[in-house]
């Protein structure tokens, strides 16, 4: 048998200007003499592929490939499996001669979402009186694919890594749910009031029941989901909140004709409202998410982290799926794997929270608006933060119905409101930072007398009828060890005075004020006044002595400036994982003297030993504390009366040697007729001492 040497040939195809494409019209019978070569007729038709025109595919077919398939099912056949396999590109290579029976060999390279699929094949041609018609059959697609094969896709779902704490319990990561639904043929004849009562015990809608067993899939014996509930030990809580206990929950749904209830996998929140606005959610990735991240992996059925640490650490913690294409026969066996993309589950992640802390916070302020940082001072390790109210991050992921966004969205004490990276009028917890930069310039004397005014006091008659008022007054000395344990409101607005404007906002700025700090959670900036304002107006400034004025402060800022008290001056940087080095890293080195930050320690040890202390009712018998407490006035101006009150307390282990000593800045709302900053010690005092010892 004779061959026609050929020569051989490479073209590329693409979606782009420069497709190599054989115009349909060339292969109308009849309408030239002249016609392309098989292999020309090859390329048309491989070029149709990336351009999903399988209905001028359908051309290049001889009669009887014709008679065989209909345009229909070839059309069907062709689109399923191309599309199906994501074909994005494709390049022939003709490597063959042309024989006396019209056959063309090539290899074909092909880009698929599970990688590139290569393989060599040859293709059949009937030489008519116009032209080459391909003899086609299924094996064209792939060599050894049949007309009773299919191709199959398998999705190899990645993992998305689990966050951990710093002991290894989980505070997100995959879990077991129960999911709610109904077994059609094992339903009530007349199943109205049976919907009814299951909308009414998942807080779903009968419409949204009735639509999820019409579904085309659904057959007498099928399990139809209708919505997933928490799991959680003894108790199956709906969607997060506290509700009958499982037992009584599933004898109520399983007594409606139908109901059954599986357990299946999902991302769960051990901790719940305890650490939602810490830990955050996932959810479904929107057409925004995708255009954002064309090329991390993301695809329609993906999920991302829309909050809090899933959020921060979402690059790490999501996989990138992966996938498998096979050949499968009649029979279902696998006949052939055709390409194989390996699936990369995302990155564990430890962090330094500690999940009890985290939760006994919680639990000593759930009903108050609230937030509360909780460090290592000497190390940056931040140990819990929390913010109350908060919501179940386990809601956003099983499905919130309309009343509970509703509930959420609505409540006036804000449960979305991230209050830990907000910031807050400080009030005295302020005065140990104007100390330190008085201390630190040489702008204030420790031990000097600042004078007695009694319970209230003005510069001079220009204050017109404003007065500084404090609330005690005391036979000792007027100074800065006094002034702190009896939280003298005058003595500090005297120092401020002192001090000086200038000199106060240029070591506000030394020490952080006015940006965010350098922690994985953006914070709102502490500031002195506010933007475009100066502390040129000595009634400002006075009041900035004593945390008023246009003084907020952000509580994860003041937890690093406290640390400079146990570090010789320097504060040492938040910090949520161990850093690469193991050593604590500083975030202002030498923000005050380490004279200055000895001098505030040992008098802040002194509000807490101190019978007269402010913060002498956080005492722990044996542990050495030091703390200053704040109750900050929040009103619309001056002359208001009423308003309402911020309670702080700041109260650290107070021994600079203590590599384990804990750090604890809290504030709470509507404090007034509380107790003030007293309410937040008695909230606090067993915690104090079941964490410092």
């Amino acid at each position: 048998m004779k061959h026609k040497k050929r020569k051989i040939g490479v073209f590329t195809i693409f979606l782009a200007v420069g497709v190599v494409v054989v115009a349909a019209a060339l292969m109308l019978r009849g309408v030239f003499r002249s016609f392309p070569s098989a292999d020309e007729v090859l390329e048309g038709y491989m070029s149709c592929i990336l351009e999903k025109d399988y209905d001028r595919m359908y051309q290049y077919l001889d009669d009887t490939s014709r008679r065989i398939i209909s345009r229909e099912d070839f059309i069907s056949r062709n689109q399923n499996i191309y599309e199906g396999i994501g074909t994005t590109g494709l390049q022939v290579t003709i490597s063959g001669a042309e024989s006396e029976e019209n056959e063309v060999a090539y290899s074909v390279s092909m880009e698929t979402e599970a990688g590139t699929v290569t393989f060599n094949n040859h293709a059949r041609f009937t030489k008519e009186k116009d032209g080459y018609y391909l003899q086609w059959d299924d094996s064209l697609i792939f060599p050894d694919l049949l007309s009773t094969d299919r191709v199959r896709v398998e999705e190899l779902k990645a993992q998305r890594g689990t966050i951990y704490d710093r002991n290894g319990l989980v505070l997100a990561g995959q879990g077991t749910v129960s999911s709610v639904g109904l077994i059609p043929g094992k339903m009530s004849e007349e199943p109205s009031e049976d919907i009814r009562r299951l909308a009414g015990l998942l807080d779903t809608t009968e419409e949204g029941i009735q639509e999820a067993l019409q579904q085309s899939w659904v057959k007498e014996d099928t399990f139809v989901p209708v919505r997933k509930i928490k799991k959680s030990g003894v108790e199956n809580a709906l969607l997060g909140e506290a509700g009958a206990p499982g037992s009584q929950l599933e004898q109520e749904l399983l007594a409606i004709p139908g109901v059954m209830i599986t357990d299946t996998e999902d991302r769960v929140y051990p901790l719940g409202e305890k650490a939602g606005l810490l830990v955050g959610y996932v959810q479904a990735v929107t057409a925004e998410d995708l255009e954002a991240n064309p090329d991390k992996g993301y695809t329609s059925q993906s999920r991302i982290g829309k909050a809090g640490l899933e959020k921060l650490y979402e690059d790490r913690l999501h996989g990138t799926d992966g996938c498998r294409i096979y050949i499968e026969d009649q029979n279902g066996e696998e006949k052939e794997n055709l390409a194989y993309r390996e699936k990369q589950d995302g990155e564990d992640i430890t962090v330094t929270i500690d999940y009890q802390l985290q939760n006994d916070l919680y639990d000593a302020f759930a009903q108050d608006k609230s937030c509360h940082v909780a460090m290592n001072p000497k190390t940056g390790e931040v140990l819990a933060l929390v913010s109350t109210p908060s919501y179940d991050s386990s809601s956003f992921v099983l499905g919130m119905s309309e009343n509970q966004w509703n509930a959420l969205n609505d409540n006036p004490d804000q449960p979305m409101y991230n209050r830990f990276k907000a910031s807050f009028a400080p009030g005295s917890s302020f005065k140990p930072v104007i100390a330190a930069i008085g201390l630190s310039t040489g702008k204030l004397d420790p031990d000097a007398d600042l004078g007695k005014s009694g319970t209230s006091w003005q510069k001079d008659d220009s204050w017109g009828s404003y007065m500084v008022t404090t609330m005690h007054e005391y036979p000792e000395p007027s100074n800065l060890k006094n002034a702190l344990i009896y939280s003298d409101n005058i003595y500090f607005a005297k120092a401020a005075l002192q001090i000086g404007g200038d000199v106060l906002a240029e070591q506000f700025d030394r020490i952080g004020f006015q940006e965010e700090v350098p922690f994985v959670f953006g914070t709102t900036p502490s500031q002195y006044v506010n933007e475009g304002g100066s502390l040129s107006d000595d009634i400002l400034l006075a009041d900035t002595g004593y945390g008023q004025g246009e003084v907020l402060v952000n509580p994860i800022h003041m937890a690093a400036v406290y640390s400079a008290f146990v570090n010789g001056g320097s504060m040492i940087r938040p910090v949520l994982e161990y850093p690469e080095t193991g050593a604590p890293e500083y975030w202002i080195r030498d923000a005050f003297t380490a004279e200055a930050a000895e001098t505030v320690r040992s008098s802040l040890i002194q509000v807490i030993e101190s019978e007269n202390g402010t913060g002498h009712g956080a005492r722990v018998e044996g542990v050495v504390l030091a703390a200053k407490t704040g109750t900050a006035e929040i009103k619309d101006s001056k002359e208001d009366t009423g308003g309402t009150e911020l309670g702080w307390l700041a109260v650290f282990t107070a021994d600079p040697a203590r590599e384990n000593g804990l750090l604890l800045v809290s504030m709470a709302e509507d404090v007034k007729d509380r107790g003030g900053s007293n309410y937040l010690i008695g909230q606090e005092k067993e915690l104090l001492a079941a964490w410092t010892k």
